[in-house]
This record gives C-alpha cells, sequence and structure tokens, in this order.
C-alpha cells in the first residue's frame, strides 16, 4: 500500500545512523518530521538547521501526537520497547529498527523512478535479500523511465481529448513501447515529447515501426549481459537465438515473446544467413521489435554485417548491443589480463575458420613479439595454427591457454605451450566451441635471441 504523506507526521527517535537512514526515506515525502534524540550525529543536525526537522531533545506531550509513522532505534532496548508503547497509545504506527517481533509495519527496499516506485518486502525477514532484489530491478528500470512517465502524466488530459476511449489502451501502449518511448530512453527527449504531441494531435498512435537489435549475449553466463542488452531481449516480440546462447539468457526475455532457434554451428548449418536475413527483416516490416541473439558480441565473427545490411535495404532501424566477447571472459575467469605492461602491448582477435573458398588468415603476420592472440573457431584448425606461428619465428615456449566453453558450467581449461599446443587439443579431446589463447611475450624473444647467439 502507498500511503500519501504530504502534511502527516513522522517521528524519528534516535540520533544515530540507523535513525539517519530512515530520515534519507522519509525526506523523499512531503511529511513533517520531529527528531526525538538528545544527540543528533551530524546529517541529522544538517537536517534541523536546515528546518526540514523539529527536534525534541526529550519526550513531550506533542512528540507523538497525530504521528502517522513512527521510526524507534535508540539503540537502548529498553527503552525502545517503552517508547514504542507510547507510540502506539498516540495511535501511531511503528517501526522498531532491525526488531522485527516490535513492528507494526516494515520498511521496503526502494527502487526509485519518480513517479515509478517499486517496493521490496520481506516482512523484516530477510532485508539483505531485499535489497539485493532491488539491486537486480535498478538494472531493469531506465534511469530515465520516470522523467518520461512524468511527461504522459502531463498529457493524460490531452490525450483523454484527442484519443477515443476504445482506441486509449492501444495508444498508451505504444507510447511506453515505440518510437517516443526509445528515443526518451537514448536521450533523445525533445524528440520523444515531439513524437507523443503529433500522435496526440493526429488522433490516433502512428502505426508501429519494426525494430532490429543485434544483441550480444555474451560468453554463457546471464549475468554477464548488458543492462540494454536485457532492456532489448524484455522489449522483443521475437527472439532468434543460436545453439551457444545459454537457456537462462532467454529466461530473460518476456514470456510471451516468440523464440526461433536458428542453430548455427560451425561448418554445419540448417539455417544458411540468408534465410536468417529475410526472416529477421520480414519480422521487422511486421512492426515488431525483432532481436537478433548472438554468443559473445555480434560485431565479432557474429556476421553482423549481412544482418545490418538486409535491415538497411529495406529500410528498418537496426541497433548493435554489444557484449562480452570471449576472450575478454576467458581472460577474467583465469585472472589474468589479455596485455601486461612490458610483456605484451598488442591484443589480436582472429579466426580459424573462414568461409568455404576464402584464403585462410596470414598467421605469419601475428608471430610477433609482445603479442596477445585470441584465435575462435580454431580447434580443428589447431595444428595448422601452431605450424604457421612456429614457421613465422615464434617460440615453441609461447604460452597458451585452451578455453572451452567459456563462463557456463561445462567450462575446461588446458594451460600448454605452442609446440604442444595441437597435441594438447587431440589428447584432452577439446571441441569447439573454445579459444586457443596464445601469448608471445617480449622476454621470451630475447631469451630466444641470447639463446641463438650462445649457440652461435
Amino acid at each position: 500500500m502507498f500511503l500519501r504523506m504530504d502534511g502527516r507526521r513522522v517521528v524519528l527517535c534516535g540520533g544515530g545512523e540507523e535513525v539517519a537512514r530512515k530520515a534519507r526515506l522519509i525526506l523523499k515525502t512531503e511529511a513533517r518530521i520531529t527528531i526525538l534524540a538528545d544527540h543528533l550525529d551530524p546529517e541529522l543536525s544538517a537536517l534541523v538547521a536546515s528546518g526540514r526537522a523539529d527536534h525534541h531533545i526529550s519526550l513531550q506531550d506533542e512528540t507523538f501526537r497525530d504521528a502517522a509513522l513512527v521510526f524507534i532505534g535508540t539503540g537502548d532496548d529498553d527503552l525502545d520497547l517503552d517508547l514504542a508503547g507510547v507510540a502506539r497509545a498516540a495511535g501511531a504506527v511503528v517501526n522498531v529498527i532491525d526488531r522485527p517481533e516490535l513492528c507494526d509495519a516494515f520498511t521496503p527496499s526502494i527502487v526509485d523512478r519518480d513517479p515509478v516506485v517499486v517496493a521490496i518486502g520481506t516482512e523484516g525477514a530477510a532485508p539483505v535479500l531485499g535489497r539485493a532484489i532491488k539491486t537486480e530491478i535498478e538494472t531493469m528500470l531506465a534511469p530515465r523511465l520516470g522523467s518520461f512517465v512524468a511527461l504522459a502524466g502531463r498529457l493524460r488530459g490531452a490525450v483523454a481529448q484527442a484519443i477515443p476511449h476504445a482506441a486509449r489502451r492501444g495508444f498508451w501502449e505504444w507510447a511506453f513501447s515505440g518510437e517516443a518511448y526509445r528515443a526518451h530512453l537514448d536521450g533523445r527527449e525533445r524528440e520523444a515529447a515531439r513524437l507523443l504531441k503529433a500522435a496526440i494531435a493526429d488522433g490516433h498512435s502512428p502505426e508501429s515501426k519494426g525494430h532490429i537489435a543485434l544483441v550480444g549475449a555474451g560468453p554463457g553466463a546471464r549475468d554477464l549481459l548488458t543492462i540494454r542488452a536485457v532492456k532489448r531481449l524484455q522489449q522483443a516480440d521475437v527472439i532468434f537465438y543460436d545453439r551457444l546462447v545459454d537457456p537462462e539468457v532467454l529466461e530473460l526475455a518476456r514470456r510471451d515473446a516468440d523464440r526461433v532457434y536458428v542453430g548455427k554451428e560451425v561448418g554445419a548449418c540448417a539455417w544458411p544467413q540468408d534465410k536468417i536475413d529475410r526472416l529477421i527483416v520480414a519480422e521487422a516490416l511486421q512492426g515488431k521489435r525483432v532481436v537478433r541473439l548472438k554468443s559473445g558480441d555480434p560485431s565479432v565473427f557474429g556476421r553482423a554485417s549481412e544482418e545490418i545490411a538486409a535491415a538497411q535495404t529495406a529500410g528498418i532501424e537496426i541497433e548493435i548491443v554489444p557484449g562480452i566477447t570471449a576472450a575478454s571472459a576467458a581472460a577474467a575467469t583465469l585472472g589474468r589480463p589479455l596485455t601486461e605492461r612490458g610483456e605484451t602491448d598488442t591484443f589480436v582477435i582472429t579466426t580459424g575458420t573462414c568461409r568455404p573458398g576464402d584464403a585462410e588468415p596470414d598467421h605469419a603476420l601475428l608471430a610477433r613479439p609482445g603479442t596477445s592472440i585470441a584465435f575462435y573457431m580454431a580447434v580443428e584448425k589447431a595444428a595448422q595454427v601452431q605450424a604457421d606461428l612456429i614457421a613465422a619465428g615464434a617460440p615453441a615456449a609461447c604460452p597458451v591457454d585452451i578455453v572451452a566453453s567459456v563462463c557456463t558450467d561445462r567450462q575446461s581449461h588446458v594451460e600448454t605451450t605452442l609446440g604442444h599446443m595441437a597435441e594438447t587439443v587431440t589428447t584432452h579431446g577439446i571441441r569447439s566451441p573454445a579459444l586457443l589463447m596464445v601469448r608471445y611475450p617480449k622476454s621470451l624473444a630475447v631469451s630466444a635471441s641470447l639463446e641463438k647467439q650462445t649457440a652461435a
């Protein structure tokens, strides 16, 4: 239940940090505040000095008179109990801080997007959990949401006059999901207001324009998605996803969103790229919000260019929502940086697999001291990669990390050297998806040079 607090009295008993926290909550309302304490911490003192709160050094006859809410946290259990009794006798609702058995009401965790407010309560049983849930919801609600809702509120009267009653629900559904809403969330507030007012002037909501988002699902773990990726999933009408997308990621989407598995695999795909291009464009042309969900980052070997071209040819708005690419995630799980000052100052992402008929990547260009290389889709070409790098001068002693199924419950990791990389892949039965992460430190190049001079 949300209560109007303007003009009502709230009494805070105690002068320490716990009471100051409650004061911060009440300051979000128009309630009149009285603080009962013989000593106030600096924050509460400033509140009194500003005139926002009254200060009672000791209990007075009028302290609890007409109080709607009383928060008690003096630090003295017996005093807290006595004050709770007096406050209840005066007709107030009482909250004794951190003593749920003495509470008439509990303070929820608040997600504030004024005028949108979300309250999370656990009836005092698990306030830490309530704060954790608050954190999750904070990521779900756009920071600019409140100002858009306020704008919509100011326009409600105009909508009621211009839009027929039967069409209003559809208008507001468009307003909070369509082009105006997206413009506002992107920071184009004037454009959002213009679109809303134009629709009101026309007397109806415009036809929904299709939208395509190429969304990076990251390496696997759903808590590695960006906030924007989660938002696009929750806004999507239809989602096209690959085999490497973890099912938990899809759980973030709306339950009524259509989900289409396009099952792309290296070297074998029942869904050729041109078919996927046609399908996402066809759905968007129907006015739907389409998400093309890709593992990792859409811009890293994600065939984003074909899908962007198809959307632009059809005149459909398209955006890329970046994701954490597998190399970054693998480095994080291993606790190793991708670059290291003085050792590796160049980082390269490359692939071991190209389209049939394309020239093979020139791995010889990568065999340079100070280079860290992440090979994607290269497990089946490990022997070729190994031979190319060594032939180009990379020492066989270069350290290699082979990481499979990064950031999933199937993740595995093997350390080896460049000279034994292909053998290690075979011995351990490593299969895609996996990364070959080769480091050629500068110190190793110096050592190799000294060895050659000694041998000479």
